[in-house]
């Protein structure tokens, strides 16, 4: 029991991505601000809402009667002055309270307008096809109150328009989704034409800015809501430890996912999630990095999920396999930007390597075609160590990655917690096969099973061992970014789990130290660096 006890601990302490309780919603009530002059005609706007509050229940369409004249009054004061912080603030309640109202009593005005005594409220599609109301629950960012442990800040844009939760079911495995529903990014907004309110809703991944009354105006935003919502779908806590012990039972969890709609003029950035975690790690650095328009321009966030029980290179292999797939999909127009942390940079770096058969021949003592194995393991094998780099990868970043193994994974305990880890029933048995190929070379840790991911961050292991002598395509550039726990000690510094001696690559773009612990890359010196990388790219 007290082994047991001491592996678990090791497993907490080799958590080479993190793991907490990352983040929580919570639907609250929006509160109108005090009241404004009583000379101002914004008073007149914050009695209707507060009218329209009341009444939001009761009588959905006499609410929204109210809310359609508040807005209106209040986009008029902005016509004649758009520097008026009330009647802004009193617009984008209204709308934001139009869209709730409407969510509560299911009114559907893009099927047909609603009439509200004198005024008619209608809809303007939108020219994107995705953006069809009709396949969204729309839910007002006001009334989530968000929190956990990675929702350190709320990015918001001030601007113009109701910030929106759009909510949608997703199939993912045909619409690359990261959990059963996406949960996009959207802005309503209400404008006005002689007795009709017409509604629309914006993409604020996509535009920045917004008419309203003649008037150009910022574009309002919440980009850390529908994150949040997406996280709490995604139950992080269950995809970690859970998927590094049994990572059979998940293999269906392997996949690429994107985060907004797809946008062919945008580069992908691809993250990469390390041992024992999930894509929520990923959650600081891509808050902050949308909160930045140019990134937010030019950028879309995607991410590749998988359990990280399997042995790296199998991970990689997987991942080829997601990319094939995922363009099929969403054909690239431009080359992605790669970023692993950990273990995720191990695989990453598989993306950029041609191995050709250096790897095998110094793993086994037969060619392929020779090896007596069934054509199914035969197939495991040779796509986990003979692979071409990827052609649609154009920069790579390694975040406090263990490139030559970390010292952790070769200790009794890391051995002790290996064992804890159930691998699929192919893998175990192609372990049995190939026992009587492998080179027994002095030096490197000989396993009488097939290796899984905590063997493979051995710095003795074999495939560790082998990938050592094969180069990094040198036509891509990549960059490194690690840890020193802020000890300034470096090249002999440690980020507490990966030594610097085994994230350094002497042929990087670029090296940045940061004063962290392993999970560097939700610091925000790394995030700033990542964003200086990105900036770097879009000048070539």
């Amino acid at each position: 029991m007290k082994l047991m006890m001491k592996t678990f601990c090791l497993l907490a302490t080799l958590v080479l991505a993190g793991c907490a309780q990352v983040a929580t919603v919570t639907v609250v009530k929006p509160h109108l601000a005090p009241g404004v002059p009583a000379e101002s005609a914004d008073r007149l706007a914050q009695q209707l809402i507060r009218r329209a509050l009341k009444a939001e229940r009761s009588q959905p369409l006499v609410a929204l009667a109210s809310l359609v004249e508040a807005a209106e009054i209040s986009a008029k004061q902005l016509g004649a002055n758009p520097a008026d912080a009330d009647a802004r603030h009193d617009y984008n309640f209204a709308v934001e309270r139009i869209f709730g109202v409407m969510r509560e009593a299911k009114l559907t005005p893009w099927k047909a307008p609603l009439r509200l005594g004198a005024r008619t409220l209608a809809w303007q599609p939108h020219p994107r096809a995705v953006w069809n109301p009709a396949l969204y629950d729309l839910i007002p960012a006001d009334q989530l109150k968000l929190g956990g442990d990675y929702v350190d800040v709320r990015e918001t844009k001030d601007g113009i328009g109701a910030p929106l939760v759009a909510k949608r079911v997703a199939d993912q495995v045909h619409e690359l989704a990261p959990t059963p529903h996406f949960f996009y990014c959207a802005t309503g907004v209400a404008r006005f034409e002689g007795s009709r309110c017409v509604l629309s809703i914006e993409d604020p991944m996509e535009t920045e800015t917004t008419r309203l009354g003649g008037r150009t105006f910022p574009l309002a935003a919440d980009y850390t809501a529908p994150l949040t919502m997406m996280l709490v779908e995604m139950e992080p806590d269950k995809l970690g430890l859970p998927r590094l012990l049994h990572p059979a039972k998940f293999a269906e969890t392997a996949r690429i996912a994107r985060l907004e709609p797809y946008d062919p003029n945008k580069t992908v950035v691809l993250v990469v999630h390390g041992l024992m975690s999930s894509p929520a790690t990923w959650f600081p650095l891509i808050n902050h990095l949308q909160a930045n328009e140019e990134i937010r321009r030019k950028y879309q966030f995607w991410f590749f999920s998988y359990p990280s029980g399997y042995p790296y290179s199998y991970s990689a292999a997987i991942l080829r396999q997601e990319l094939d797939r995922s363009e099929k999909l969403y054909p690239l127009r431009k080359k992605m930007v790669v970023i692993g942390h950990s273990m995720g940079g191990c695989i990453s770096r598989l993306l950029i390597t041609d191995s050709q058969r250096k790897i095998w021949d110094k793993m086994f003592t037969v060619p392929p075609e020779r090896m007596e194995v069934t054509p199914e393991h035969k197939h495991i094998l040779t796509e986990s160590t003979i692979f071409a780099s990827r052609p649609e990868i154009g920069r790579v970043i390694f975040i406090s990655s263990p490139l030559r193994g970390a010292d952790l994974a070769s200790g009794w305990l890391a051995r002790t917690a290996s064992r804890l880890v159930k691998l699929p029933s192919a893998l175990v048995s192609i372990g049995n096969e190939e026992l009587k190929y492998e080179r027994q070379a002095a030096g490197i840790d000989h396993l009488k099973r097939f290796p899984d991911s905590i063997d493979t961050l051995d710095p003795k292991n074999d495939f560790v061992v082998a990938l050592h002598d094969v180069p990094i395509k040198s036509d891509v550039p990549y960059h490194v970014i690690c840890g020193d726990r802020g000890r300034g000690d470096a090249p002999k510094s440690s980020d507490g789990l990966v030594p610097y001696s085994s994230s350094h690559l002497p042929a990087a773009k670029s090296e940045k130290i940061v004063p962290s612990h392993h999970n560097a890359h939700q610091t925000d010196e790394a995030i700033a660096e990542v964003r200086r990388i990105l900036d770097l790219r879009l000048l070539k």
